[in-house]
């Protein structure tokens, strides 16, 4: 039973709780430690059932999630938090607040059960910080899907790749599309991202090497065997300087 992930259940409707829970409970490895209709009741439970996750709402009377969320945030080691409301307008908000997702109703058992692991998988983050293996948790990146607002760690980033008007984040998990630009992503996270073609854009943490081609071309080489980049003539030398720069001495 230690593998069983504890999940707070918080929304003003009677029904919407009663769906969350059931969509929950099929799950394995979560259960649903207790339920609660507004912020001051949340509060009162995360500190007598202390759960592992939290499901919030926003709007509901009396404190309203984003002011019981904000609260919770003080605390040194708060719940894992995904909000599932029918606005799309807090997202920005709920980053603020370190929300894993924020999922919109009619909330999907799919999009329910990705946010629930990634929430496990921060909190593990969350105790390594506080038993001090780990000197910070990662930088995440949010973005609009149909499922709701993803959140991306940086460091699982492998590559950003632009095709037409969107860019395909290619990541340890998977992919997903964005409506961002290259540029805007490489202007936000110059440290994290490094361009190699002007199309592409590779998570800094998995460039290996830079090899030539017997035809001349250039590529990067990914590490743990996650293949290899095209590197443009432009961006080649830069490319080039910047792992010179990181070679140890």
């Amino acid at each position: 039973m230690s593998d069983t992930r504890s999940v707070l259940i918080t929304d003003d409707e009677p029904l919407a709780r009663e769906r969350i829970r059931r969509l929950v409970e099929a799950l394995p490895g979560y259960r649903v430690c207790g339920e609660s209709a507004d912020g001051d009741s949340t509060l009162k439970q995360v500190a007598e059932l202390e759960p592992d996750i939290l499901l919030l709402d926003i709007r509901m009377p009396g404190m309203d999630g984003m002011e019981a969320a904000n609260r919770l945030s003080q605390l040194p080691n708060p719940p894992a938090l995904i909000f599932c409301t029918a606005y799309e307008h807090y997202a920005i908000q709920a980053f603020d607040v370190q929300a894993i997702a924020y999922l919109l109703k009619p909330v999907r058992k799919e999009a329910l059960a990705e946010a629930l692991a990634r929430a496990g998988r921060v909190n593990r983050v969350q105790l390594q910080t506080l038993s001090g293996q780990a000197s910070q948790s990662a930088e995440q990146l949010a973005v609009r899907t149909h499922r709701g607002t993803e959140l991306i760690d940086l460091s699982e980033i492998l590559y950003c790749e632009a095709d037409q008007k969107y860019v395909t984040i290619h990541h340890s998990r998977g992919e997903t599309v964005c409506d961002y630009t290259l540029k805007e992503l490489e202007n936000s996270y110059p440290r994290d991202l490094l361009r190699t073609h002007r199309h592409t854009l590779v998570g800094a943490r998995f460039v290996q090497r830079l090899k030539r081609t017997p035809d001349g071309q250039n590529l990067v080489v990914l590490r743990d065997s996650q293949g290899e980049l095209p590197v443009s003539r432009r961006h080649a030398s830069n490319v080039r300087q910047w792992l010179q720069e990181r070679q140890p001495g």
